[in-house]
């Protein structure tokens, strides 16, 4: 004979298990932009006493009665204006002395911008861009986190558009490669990356030339229309 199942109430689950309960969520949001052959991140000074001085990434608690993917958007739109760029989730990092407030578990996204095209509309003159490759030390585990995000960003960038979201819409193969030297911080062949690139079928050539240069104009590409998403899921590759 077999034994009926004990069920057990959410709210006796909650007193059994308070602690379990009493576990902050958080997002963080690794923003990259390009400019001036650099790629860059956004940062913001601290807030917290303990990390006075300190740079950290935007990012915030997730709300009681908000989704972990509203999150992301709701820090972009109120700390720098912007909704309608590229965002993906990355990866979780739950080190238990991560936060000196408590336990916070935090879900990290990147984000690509063309610095050119979006204007920061911020109430504060401690949010900058800063180059990746000047960044030594953040806030709380940051470091790690922008670490994390960059490897996600150059892995993917042969396999998928993600790139194009920190250009602009015209651009020159030579600009092109330009933006993927500073991604993967490596000087590339160009005549191999060419090669690399036409075979993806990413470009549509816009029969025009660059303009007011002192240098030989090259042609300008825009990447075709079935390719521009918000996400990277969405991404028909």
């Amino acid at each position: 004979m077999t034994k009926s199942l004990q069920l057990k109430t959410a709210e006796l689950e909650k007193i059994s298990h308070l602690d379990y309960f009493n576990i902050a969520l958080s997002v963080d949001l690794v923003i990259f932009g390009y400019e001036n052959k650099e790629l860059k991140v956004l940062l913001i000074k601290s807030d917290l006493e303990e990390f006075s001085g300190m740079y950290s990434l935007l990012g915030d608690l997730v709300r009681p009665d908000e989704d972990l993917d509203s999150a992301p958007y709701r820090v972009l739109l109120s700390r720098t204006g912007m909704d309608d760029v590229f965002l993906e989730q990355v990866h979780t990092f739950g080190s238990i002395a991560r936060h000196p407030s408590g336990r916070v578990i935090t879900t990290a996204y990147y984000a690509l911008i063309d610095i050119r095209h979006h204007q920061l509309q911020v109430d504060t003159n401690e949010l900058h861009w800063h180059a990746v490759n000047d960044i030594k030390k953040l806030a709380f585990d940051h470091k790690l986190i922008l670490n994390t995000c960059l490897e996600q960003l150059r892995s993917q960038i042969m396999e998928k558009p993600v790139a194009f979201n920190l250009m602009q819409d015209k651009f020159s193969l030579r600009e092109l490669q330009e933006v993927y030297e500073a991604i993967l911080d490596i000087k590339l062949d160009r005549r191999n990356f060419r090669k690399k690139i036409a075979v993806k079928d990413w470009l549509q050539d816009l029969n025009e030339m660059e303009s007011n240069l002192s240098h030989r104009p090259g042609k300008l590409y825009g990447l075709k229309k079935q390719f521009k998403r918000k996400s990277s899921k969405e991404l028909a590759i």
